[in-house]
């Protein structure tokens, strides 16, 4: 069965940066929090680190950063959905700016991961491309235009609009992250309030003075939008 992951929620995506015990120790520190603040947050780890990670959290949604849409037989040095799957994967990214995959390649992966109950998460640069990877019905998609990842300036309500309009006009049920650019508790405030399901980062926790620090001012964020938007 797939982990169901609860709006609004935080992706801790650490890419490359980091990796071994200093993961571990950052995915502890969001498995706390997450316990803490009763929030979800996907936290995503190389994939020689997904064992330790998973054994060392509760919480937590334990996240590739890629796989294949291989079977077990042949495909020396792809990433078996199987393998992530035993070693504790949870969810899994495609797609990113950082790892592109084709359309087709793309669609194949989905079905494995939805064979092996692995929540997908699809990146998407534009609202053309969001309506496009909406139609591969993944679980959840990142919006995000690539020139803005990693400069701190984040996607415009326009962008954030047309992208959330896009992916629910061919299914609603699609969970929507925008975190371009997010580094602040203020950008995550932001982009969830125009209608994102949840939000993330990468360099804007990393390069914090105190990642937990940044992280809590992220989830503080959330907490304050989900409280005005049960109001509504």
């Amino acid at each position: 069965m797939k982990r169901k992951v609860r709006a609004p929620f935080l992706i801790v995506n650490p890419k490359a940066y980091i990796y071994g015990e200093e993961s571990v120790a950052l995915a502890k520190v969001c498995d706390q929090l997450s316990e803490e603040y009763d929030l979800d947050i996907l936290f995503t780890a190389q994939h020689v680190d997904i064992q330790k990670v998973a054994d060392a959290t509760e919480h937590i949604v334990v996240t590739a950063q890629h796989m294949d849409g291989i079977v077990p037989g042949r495909g020396m040095g792809h990433i078996l959905p199987e393998g992530l799957k035993a070693a504790g994967a949870q969810a899994v990214v495609l797609n990113h700016a950082e790892h592109p995959v084709t359309t087709t390649q793309l669609d194949k992966i989905i079905r494995r991961a939805d064979a092996l109950d692995i929540v997908t998460i699809v990146c998407a640069d534009s609202p053309e491309e969001s309506k496009a990877v909406a139609q591969l019905k993944p679980d959840m998609m990142i919006c995000e235009p690539t020139s803005l990842i990693g400069t701190g300036s984040t996607s415009s309500e326009d962008y954030i609009k047309a992208t959330n309009d896009a992916v629910k006009s061919i299914d609603d049920t699609i969970l929507i992250v925008q975190a371009a650019g997010v580094s602040t508790g203020d950008d995550v405030y932001r982009v969830v309030m125009e209608g994102a399901h949840g939000s993330g980062g990468t360099s804007g926790i990393l390069n914090a003075p105190s990642r937990k620090g940044k992280i809590v001012e992220m989830l503080d964020a959330l907490k304050k939008a989900q409280s005005e938007l049960n109001k509504k």
